[in-house]
């Protein structure tokens, strides 16, 4: 798979991240709970690791417009083919894939070590634009 075929598999994973806790919500606040605005009271009515994987959708979110940004530059820039862009875009993927469950179970060690690879798979590629 190329880089960009790789960055779209981690858009849509990070697209369906909001599943597990939406779901949980339908259980612990019913359907037409789940659909209205969820007042803090409510969300506190949730399971812990439910709670914990929004926040972790949420980060995925944000990353995810990160790295998409650099890879999309460094495909405009003609850097996206090479090795080391390839690679980052492997090593965010399964990082993301690996950060969400960690994060929601409660995994600290694993999340921050999952985190810091996708971190570091940013600077990859934007090493690759600036430096390449």
């Amino acid at each position: 798979m190329s880089s960009l075929e790789w960055l779209a598999a981690a858009a849509l994973m990070t697209a369906l991240f909001w599943v597990p806790y939406i779901l949980e919500r339908m259980v612990s606040l019913g359907v037409f709970g789940a659909l209205k605005t969820v007042e803090p009271e409510d969300e506190l009515r949730q399971a812990l690791w439910a709670r914990r994987a929004k926040r972790a959708h949420y980060n995925a979110v944000e990353n995810l417009a990160v790295f998409a940004t650099l890879v999309l530059v460094a495909q405009a820039m003609g850097k996206a083919d090479g090795d080391q862009v390839l690679l980052a875009s492997q090593i965010y993927f399964w990082a993301r894939l690996i950060h969400f469950p960690a994060l929601t179970i409660g995994l600290p060690g694993i999340r921050t070590l999952a985190y810091l690879a996708g971190f570091a798979a940013q600077i990859m590629v934007a090493l690759e634009i600036f430096t390449g």
